[in-house]
Formats: C-alpha cells, structure tokens, sequence
C-alpha cells in the first residue's frame, strides 16, 4: 500500500460478484428437497428418542415402585424397598425429561436409577 488515504485496496479483497462467481441468489430445488427431507429424518429421530426415553422411564420407575412395595411387606430391611423407590423416583424423573426432550440427561439419570435400584438389592 501507498499509504495514501485515497488509495483501492487490492483486487483480491475485493466482494465477488453474484454474476462473476453463477450464483443469483435463487435456491436450487434438489438442495431445497434434500434439506427438508433431512430436517423430516431428524425430527422423527428426535420424537422416537423421546418416545423411547419416556416409555423406558416410565417402565423402570413402574418396575421399581413394584419391588419396592413387594420388599415392604417381606421381611427385607427397610433400606431396601427405600433404595427402590428412589431409584423409581429418578427413572420417573427421567421419564419427564426424556418426555421433553432432554434425552442425553434421562439416559444417564435411568442408568443412575438402575444402580441405585441394584445397590438397594445388595442389601437384602
């Protein structure tokens, strides 16, 4: 550069022309249909995730309230049936998070309520 204030800056930074480079600014339509049909893909993908979160939180914290009374009325300590129901409590929240479409989350907290179910079945 000359240092001049009144000098063009250099050919290559110049803003490309739509004209020069075959762009118009209309959208293809193959473009325009693929890009729908991935957003289709991935809102289906998205809703069986939560379909799938919710149903198997729902199940375990059913499966777990079910132990946890079953383990009430037996002669278990009663640190058992506890560790159920709070192992039912998170896979029921679990359930509501995966419902809303937290899924990463409810995976972890169903994985957590299952441990916590398995480690209330040690102590029996």
């Amino acid at each position: 550069m000359s240092g001049r204030a009144d000098s063009d800056t250099p050919p290559d930074t110049h803003a490309e022309d739509p004209e020069e480079t075959g762009k118009t600014g209309e959208t293809d339509d193959a473009a325009g249909a693929d890009g729908g049909a991935e957003a289709d893909d991935a809102a289906g993908d998205a809703r069986r995730a939560r379909w799938a979160a919710a149903g198997a939180g729902a199940v375990l914290a059913l499966a777990g309230v079910a132990a946890a009374l079953l383990r009430l009325t037996g002669p278990a300590p009663v640190l058992v049936p506890v560790a159920y129901a709070c192992g039912a409590a998170v896979c029921a929240l679990a359930a509501l998070l995966g419902s809303r479409g937290r899924t990463r989350r409810a995976l972890w907290l169903l994985v957590a309520g299952l441990m916590v179910m398995a480690l209330g079945d040690q102590f029996d």
